[in-house]
C-alpha cells in the first residue's frame, strides 16, 4: 500500500485538545482531513487514505473499525443522545457500544447528535435541547475518558445559543454548503432565498466567517472543525432530479474552501456528501486538493506563527471588498504562507517586507509572481488560492 507519511498512528493514550485548538494524538497534533462517507465503490477507502485523508465516519462496530485501520484511516461514529423516556434501555445501547469499541486504535473521537440546535422551518425551537445532549456527554465520559467529543451544528443559530451545548463539546464543528444553483427548488436545509447560509454574503468566501463564527462559539479551548460541500444540491432529491440544476464544486472552489477554513483557524476539515449519486468527478477533484492538504500537514496542525507581511494591493478596476486573507505556519525550517483571495473579483496585491525569504516555491498552481523591488506583486483569480512554501 502506498499511504501519506504520516497520515495515521495508532492511538496509545488519551487525546485531546491542546491550547492552541489542535487535536493531539498521543502528544503529537494532528490536522484532520475526514470524510462523513466515502464513494459507494470498491477501493474507495484505499483511494481515501492514498489522497492524504485520515479519518472517515464508521457504523459502530469493530469489524468497521478493523477495515478503516487496514487502510490507516482513524474513524468516528455518532452515538445519539439518551431521552428521557426510555432512558435505562438507550443507556444500555449506548453503553454497549462504547465499552466495545474504546480501546480501539482507530477510534479517534465520538459524536453525539448531529445538528442538535436546528430545526428547519421552525424558528425559536431547538430540535435537541442542550441539556440532553450534556447529560449524554457526560455519561459518554464516565465510560470513556480517553477520547474527546464532537458536535457539529448548523451554520445558524446564534453564538449564544450554540455556546450552551459547549459541556458535550471538544470539538466544535458547522456544515456550511455554498454551491447552489440559483431558482433550485425548495429542499430540505435551504431558505425560501435558495441559500443554506444566512450571512449577507451568499458567496463562497462566506465559509470562512462561520469558521470565524464557530472560533466565537468553542472558545480557543476547543478544536474547530469545517464540515465542507462534497455534493451537489439538486441530487440530494431521491426522485425528480432536474439535470439543469445539478451544480457540484469545481476544484477551484474546494480548493478555496479548504485554505480559506485554514487561513481563518479551522482545526480538521471533513466533507460531507460523497456517498450520494454523482459522476464521479467530484471525488476526483477532492482527491487531488485532499492530496495538497496533506503535503504540508505538519505546518496544518500547528499553531500559526507570525510574519511582518503587508500587501499593497493595486487597482483591477475593481472595489476591494474582503482582499486577501492570510495566515502563515511553521512547516520545519521553512514558513507555510496560505493566502486566499475572498472577492468574488480579481484582486492584485504586492507582499511586502518578506526580505528575509529568499526562496518560495508553490505548493499549488500558481500564476507566476512579479518581482519587485519592494517584494512579490501576484493576481488573484476571483476566490483564488495560493499557497507558497518561504525559506
Amino acid at each position: 500500500m502506498s499511504f501519506v507519511p504520516g497520515a495515521f498512528a495508532s492511538i496509545p493514550g488519551r487525546i485531546r485538545v491542546d491550547r492552541h485548538g489542535a487535536l493531539r494524538v498521543g502528544g503529537k497534533p494532528e490536522f484532520v482531513l475526514g470524510l462523513y462517507a466515502a464513494p459507494k465503490r470498491e477501493g474507495a477507502l484505499r483511494e481515501a487514505s492514498e489522497a492524504g485523508f485520515n479519518l472517515v465516519n464508521r457504523p459502530a462496530n469493530r469489524a468497521a473499525y478493523d477495515e478503516a485501520r487496514g487502510f490507516e484511516l482513524w474513524g468516528w461514529s455518532s452515538l445519539g443522545s439518551l431521552p428521557t423516556a426510555n432512558r435505562d434501555e438507550a443507556e444500555r445501547r449506548m453503553r454497549q457500544i462504547i465499552e466495545a469499541l474504546r480501546d480501539h486504535p482507530a477510534l479517534l473521537f465520538w459524536e453525539t447528535e448531529d445538528e442538535p440546535a436546528f430545526a428547519w422551518k421552525e424558528p425559536g425551537r431547538l430540535r435537541t435541547g442542550a441539556a440532553q445532549i450534556n447529560k449524554t456527554a457526560a455519561f459518554i465520559r464516565r465510560l470513556d475518558p480517553a477520547h474527546p467529543l464532537y458536535l457539529n451544528h448548523s451554520p445558524t443559530n446564534l453564538v449564544s445559543t450554540l455556546q450552551v451545548y459547549n459541556p458535550a463539546a471538544d470539538i466544535v464543528a458547522t456544515d456550511i454548503y455554498p454551491v447552489i444553483t440559483r431558482g433550485i427548488r425548495e429542499e430540505y436545509a435551504l431558505w425560501p432565498d435558495g441559500r443554506q447560509g444566512d450571512f449577507l454574503n451568499g458567496t463562497i468566501s462566506q465559509v470562512g466567517q462561520y469558521a470565524d463564527k464557530m472560533r466565537a462559539v468553542a472558545g480557543q479551548s476547543r478544536a474547530v472543525f469545517m464540515v465542507l460541500q462534497g455534493f451537489a444540491w439538486e441530487m440530494l432529491r431521491e426522485k425528480d432530479r432536474d439535470p439543469a440544476m445539478v451544480l457540484y464544486p469545481t476544484v477551484a472552489q474546494l480548493r478555496f474552501m479548504a485554505w480559506q477554513s485554514v487561513a481563518h483557524g479551522a482545526n480538521g476539515l471533513v466533507w460531507w456528501g460523497l456517498d450520494q449519486p454523482s459522476d464521479g468527478s467530484i471525488w476526483e477533484d477532492l482527491k487531488l486538493v485532499a492530496r495538497e492538504l496533506a503535503s504540508v500537514r505538519a505546518a496544518l496542525a500547528a499553531p500559526k506563527v507570525n510574519l511582518p507581511l503587508k500587501l499593497a494591493y493595486h487597482d483591477t478596476g475593481h472595489s476591494l471588498d474582503r482582499g486577501i486573507e492570510w495566515i502563515a505556519k511553521p512547516l520545519g525550517r521553512e514558513t507555510l504562507l496560505i493566502a486566499v483571495n475572498a472577492d468574488g473579483n480579481p484582486v492584485e496585491a504586492t507582499f511586502r517586507d518578506l526580505e528575509r525569504f529568499q526562496k518560495r516555491q508553490p505548493v499549488l498552481e500558481s500564476n507566476s509572481a512579479e518581482h519587485t523591488q519592494q517584494g512579490w506583486r501576484e493576481r488573484f483569480e476571483p476566490f483564488g488560492s495560493r499557497v507558497w512554501r518561504l525559506s
